[in-house]
């Protein structure tokens, strides 16, 4: 566990919106004997930003839902506070990966963590992860990071292609014949044209003729980079 002796946390700020009383007062707790100035609490997000302005904390530690209607606003309230203040690091602890909340939130750039509440339990790791996002780095929950990698494959529309195919593909983009990508790949033509085939197919382009479907499937490849 981290002690008040770790120079990391020396000077870092914390502020806390946090909606759960026992739990906020305990994070408190957590942090101060690592070191770290909590420098204020909040229970609800409607004050969240002017207490910023007033406090200046390095970090802000704030639940996705809270008070009033427990839906958004500890987002809304923390996307405010990096627009106002982007310095100010920003760490969400949430009870729920919300990937498309995440999404938003990690757009922001540097000095952003998001967490499942589960992972306080580990001490020494979410002392270690406020300290990170304070100095500027980023956090990221192993199931969060799962679930956007799962959530990149899904959109993803060459997931289907094998890595041959993409080659293939890979090499249409550079504007090559089939003829070209069987003397680069060192296979016959008539393989190409295969792969082509597979991959038009793959990429659900069907109703137009050749040419054009090969004009589709390169926008489509590029897009997808």
């Amino acid at each position: 566990m981290a002690t008040s002796g770790d120079a990391p946390g020396a000077g870092v700020r914390v502020l806390l919106a946090e909606d759960d009383v026992l739990l906020r007062e305990g994070l408190a707790g957590l942090l101060e004997r690592a070191g770290l100035e909590v420098v204020g609490q909040a229970g609800d997000a409607s004050r969240l930003l002017p207490l910023v302005r007033e406090t200046r904390p390095d970090l802000l530690i704030v639940d996705i839902r809270m008070p009033p209607t427990n839906t958004l606003e500890g987002l809304t309230a923390a996307l405010e506070v990096r627009r106002a203040l982007p310095a100010t690091g920003v760490l969400v602890l949430s009870a729920h990966v919300e990937v498309e909340h995440a999404m938003e939130l990690l757009a922001g750039g540097r000095g952003i963590g998001y967490l499942l509440k589960s992972r306080v339990v580990d001490v020494a790791e979410f002392v270690d992860a406020v300290r990170r996002v304070a100095r500027g780095g980023s956090v990221l929950d192993p199931v969060l990071v799962k679930e956007l990698v799962d959530a990149r494959r899904r959109d993803d529309p060459l997931v289907a292609l094998s890595d041959r195919e993409r080659e293939v593909l890979a090499l249409m983009a550079e504007g090559r014949s089939n003829a070209g990508i069987a003397r680069r790949l060192w296979v016959t033509e008539g393989t190409v044209e295969k792969h082509v085939r597979h991959i038009l197919t793959k990429l659900g382009l069907r109703d137009t003729d050749d040419d054009h479907r090969r004009v589709r499937a390169v926008v489509t490849f590029l897009e997808a980079r």
